[in-house]
């Protein structure tokens, strides 16, 4: 032992957890699992943050937009339903259910509206969800104390200050049921702690639950401002929701384009590759260079289909992929998987830079990424 250093603990954790869990074929399970899974996790986070986002939790409202809203006071909610009414029919508005929980203090108002635009505004449009992403700008960033956290349709994200487990408790999720489901334990370093700042981070039916570092946060923030997308949350991870929503949906992207975009080879790889790569790789550089994310990362970005765990081009945050029958997992660590399901069948370590795919079955999808999907149906992947 160095004269006057104590190493206290030798385990690197690495900081923040995060933690999926999707059946392909559809079929669903409550939140009580996720709860179980992340909080074994729990010397990765400290209390600062935790979140979930689950899909198909609302089928009585599935046609719907579902905006879930933090509010500082009752000022901004009215403010906010005056806004939104001008534009959408809302066919419900109700608090959000929670329950007293220990490690859960001081919550802002929490609202959820299931709602569509009115007639008026969508035979004015060519992009309906374009303009609900505009709508979720235009609040967050005009309207004080006043947050969108949440804007798919037929899911949810729940999230706040606190432990994990203590927000799953917090938010009942054990009464919710869903085919496909994330979490995420903080542990902030260079933000600071608050509801809206908590993961997942959500943009119409995008989530991104992230452990690490966005270092390239500033110059991805002025480069997706251009496209009209406004970071007003206070965490490096807003941008990765906002860099996959352009990325995939606006400019037509395959997911593992979209990867090789975010965690893009340097330089001297794409030299070395063969022509047809070193080709496509170097145009999604040259387009897309300001959008490429520096710095640690491993990420599980889902929606109303996939999930989709990546890491940085040389995995400086971990990761680790799961199967069980129709059961996918992806998560900071593999001892979860098995507290949780003792019939897990292959766990297996993606490769830097390179994205592992959980798929409903029986999805429409482009003939191009059938050829390329990478799916989580082997431990080969």
């Amino acid at each position: 032992m160095l004269r006057g250093i104590r190493f206290p603990d030798d385990k690197d954790f690495s900081g923040c957890s995060i933690f999926g869990m999707m059946n392909v074929r559809g079929e669903k399970f409550n939140g009580e699992d996720m709860i179980t899974a992340i909080a074994n996790m729990k010397d990765r986070s400290n209390g600062l943050g935790g979140g979930f986002a689950a899909y198909g939790i609302y089928p009585q409202y599935a046609d719907l937009y579902c905006f879930q809203m933090m509010y500082d006071d009752e000022g901004a909610r009215k403010e906010s339903e005056e806004f939104l009414e001008a534009s959408f029919e809302i066919e419900t508005a109700e608090i959000i259910p929670t329950r007293a929980c220990e490690g859960v203090r001081e919550s802002p108002l929490l609202w959820r509206y299931f709602m569509q635009p009115r007639q008026k505004v969508t035979c004015e449009l060519e992009d309906v969800e374009s303009f609900i992403v505009s709508v979720v700008m235009d609040i967050n960033r005009k309207i004080d104390g006043a947050f969108v956290f949440s804007s798919g349709k037929d899911m949810g994200v729940f999230k706040g200050v606190g432990f994990p487990e203590d927000i799953g408790r917090f938010f009942r999720l054990e009464e919710y049921e869903g085919y496909s489901w994330v979490a995420h334990g903080r542990f902030p370093t260079n933000t600071q702690a608050w509801w809206g700042g908590a993961h997942p981070f959500n943009i119409l039916d995008w989530s991104v639950v992230h452990n690490g570092e966005i270092s390239s946060y500033g110059i991805n923030k002025r480069y997706l401002e251009m496209y009209g997308y406004v970071c007003t949350l206070f965490t490096d991870t807003e941008v990765v929701a906002y860099a996959v929503d352009l990325l995939v949906r606006r400019h037509g992207l395959s997911v593992e384009d979209m990867a090789k975009v975010l965690a893009a080879p340097l330089w001297d790889e794409i030299d070395r590759m063969p022509a047809e790569g070193k080709q496509l790789h170097t145009a999604l550089r040259q387009t897309y260079g300001s959008i490429l994310m520096n710095g640690p990362f491993s990420i599980i970005i889902s929606n109303r289909n996939q999930m989709i765990g990546l890491t940085d081009r040389i995995r400086l945050r971990p990761l680790v992929a799961g199967r069980s029958g129709d059961i996918r997992y992806i998560s900071s660590e593999e001892a979860p998987m098995h507290l949780i399901d003792d019939n897990v069948e292959d766990t297996w370590i993606p490769r830097g830079g390179e994205p592992i795919i959980a798929e409903l079955e029986n999805i429409a999808r482009p003939a191009a990424v059938e050829e390329n999907l990478l799916s989580l149906s082997g431990a080969d992947s």
